[in-house]
């Protein structure tokens, strides 16, 4: 556990580096291109949030708080009109950005190095699953919401 502890620091202390590395990959990918209507420092700052506080969404959150986080972060991506295919789309991106940090900067040289990174790439799994899942919950509540206010404005 001390390595993935080691590896969560790592990745802690590079948060900035990393947030702007995706922030140019999100504004400069046409396959995300609905995020360009949304301000820059807004996706910068969720994705710092993740990045800087690792540690406590992988060992002091529970499935709850990545749940409320996370239908929140959907719901307002819907009330933005990004596609969900979007949402997810850079929810994944800042999963392969990690990765991509990881590799770039890890040398793991022995077993019990490659024991602590494969759980701390099984807990990062399980966290982007379920952070991905309770967006797309919160993107399709607010879309049903949203539809149901319009139908109300146009019954009534």
């Amino acid at each position: 556990m001390m390595f993935c502890y080691r590896f969560v620091r790592l990745i802690e202390t590079h948060a900035d580096t990393l947030a702007a590395g995706l922030e140019k990959k999100v504004m400069f990918s046409p396959c995300v291109s609905s995020f360009q209507t949304i301000p820059v420092h807004e996706v910068r700052e969720r994705v710092y949030e993740i990045y800087r506080h690792l540690g406590d969404w992988l060992l002091g959150k529970n499935q709850s708080d990545i749940e409320q986080r996370y239908r929140e972060i959907g719901a307002r991506r819907a009330r933005q009109k990004v596609p969900l295919a979007e949402v997810i789309q850079v929810m994944v991106f800042t999963k392969d950005n990690l990765w991509d940090f990881l590799k770039s900067e890890t040398v793991v040289d022995r077993a019990i190095e490659i024991m602590g990174e494969l759980e701390l790439l099984q807990m990062l799994e399980q966290f982007f699953d379920r952070a991905i899942y309770f967006a797309a919950v919160g993107y399709q509540e607010q879309v049903e919401h949203l539809r149901l206010q319009e139908r109300e404005v146009l019954a009534g």
